[in-house]
């Protein structure tokens, strides 16, 4: 859960970055062709001024050959005795193209000059115009495709598009590195909630370093914590061995035996509930190192012991590197319950999903679905299955899920198609 956190986290960062890359990429490619329009448009006005001095000249030389010399691949020119442009069109754009003209060639500011934007095919914009020539002829003029994009912007555009992504890719890059030992804190702190002990390196900028020393000394002070805790309850638990050892033979001398098998019983009771709490306490900090070991001969060393009541399903020899105690103890414990409440129980083993789990089936009255939380918590019993008739103190099953997730395995139930209860172990495996 703490990774699929942190990774959102990143996801959240990296969509923030994408939508700061596309806003730049909209405001970069919005000011080149504001640009290029601008350039395109001074272009455009110089080569039309330019257009009407040299065909000015060009008429007065040699009227009949002016179109012939005058038309370009961007421009078509002809001398008529009409204009093709009667008036302007009233437009700014126009007013500033017609100042831009003049502005180049302040000859034609006294000229009879008739400006227009004709539209053509494909969107296309074609700047006409009409000036009066000395003689009094008309020299008709179009410069093709005002809208036109010049090279330039084309190439501004995709050098912004490439260092925008080239930009984006590295700014991902270091965030994965920065936020790398933000994961590992957040996977850390999750092992931790679940009892694990975990080595944090201390690594990332001086805050997260700070934070990572924090949670490994946090987890020194809470592991010698509970140890402490543990060791006293489990010498108390020692101590009251002796006075329980007295009671059993006080017990032995009264003449009463309906009384002294009561007072037997009693005793017991109270050293079975010692060895359960003793077992419990010590799951909170039983330390064990990964070894290879074979899954197989591990659930026959648990079943042998309990005769008839287990069967195994037939299954070949597994490896599996994990935990050998935590493990034994938490099958232990699972298999010795489901016989306490049902006559014949059923081990298998299977792999789903690349992990080894450990199936303990049994024939009992089984556990209400929504009751199924609730025997993680130790010495809760169920009233109809658990009555103080009944052997145990509901410490099997939480023993077993403080093991196993201490260790990093898991431990899922479910209700068997006969009605009993089918306990589900996902096998530590080692870091």
């Amino acid at each position: 859960m703490a990774g699929q956190r942190s990774l959102r986290l990143s996801a959240y960062a990296a969509g923030l970055l994408v939508t700061i890359g596309l806003i730049e990429l909209v405001a970069s490619v919005s000011f080149y062709r504001a640009i290029d329009a601008q350039m395109l448009r001074e272009d455009h006005a110089r080569r039309v001024a330019e257009l009407l001095v040299v065909s000015e000249r060009v008429s007065k030389l040699a009227p009949e050959e002016t179109s012939a010399v005058m038309n370009s691949q961007h421009l078509e020119v002809e001398i008529a005795p009409l204009p093709t442009v009667a008036r302007s069109a009233p437009s700014e754009e126009l007013e500033a193209l017609a100042a831009q003209i003049v502005r180049w060639e302040p000859s034609l500011a006294n000229r009879p000059l008739h400006l227009t934007i004709r539209r053509a095919e494909r969107g296309r914009r074609d700047f006409v115009g009409s000036m009066r020539l000395a003689n009094g002829s008309w020299l008709n003029f179009e410069s093709l495709d005002l809208s036109s994009m010049l090279p330039i912007a084309l190439r501004a555009t995709w050098m912004t598009l490439v260092t925008a992504l080239v930009c984006l890719a590295g700014a991902l890059l270091a965030l994965r590195v920065l936020t790398r030992p933000l994961r590992r804190l957040s996977d850390a702190a999750g092992a931790i909630g679940h009892g694990q002990r975990v080595l944090i390196r201390e690594s990332g900028p001086t805050d997260l370093q700070n934070l990572a020393h924090a949670m490994n000394e946090m987890q020194d002070r809470i592991a010698l914590l509970i140890e402490d805790q543990a060791k006293s309850f489990e010498a108390i638990g020692h101590d009251l061995r002796t006075p329980l050892a007295r009671q059993k033979v006080a017990a032995e001398l009264v003449a009463d035996d309906e009384m002294s098998e009561l007072m037997l019983q009693s005793v017991d009771e109270m050293e079975l509930l010692l060895d359960s709490l003793q077992q419990f306490l010590r799951a909170q900090h039983l330390r064990s190192d990964a070894e290879t070991v074979d899954l197989s001969e591990l659930v026959r060393s648990v079943a042998e012991p309990l005769g008839a009541c287990v069967s195994l399903a037939p299954h070949k020899d597994v490896l599996v590197e994990t935990y050998r105690e935590p493990l034994f103890l938490s099958v232990q414990a699972l298999i010795e319950n489901a016989c306490m409440y049902g006559q014949q129980v059923e081990v298998s083993m299977e792999r789903s999903r690349g992990e080894w789990i450990i199936r303990i089936q049994d024939d009992g009255p089984g556990i209400p679905a929504e009751h199924f939380g609730d025997v993680l918590t130790p010495f809760f019993r169920l009233d109809e299955a658990r009555g103080r008739t009944t052997k145990g103190f509901g410490l099997g099953i939480p023993t077993a899920h403080r093991l196993l997730t201490r260790f990093g395995g898991k431990l899922s139930f479910e209700t068997g198609a006969n009605g009993g209860l089918v306990v589900s172990i996902q096998v530590p495996r080692a870091a």
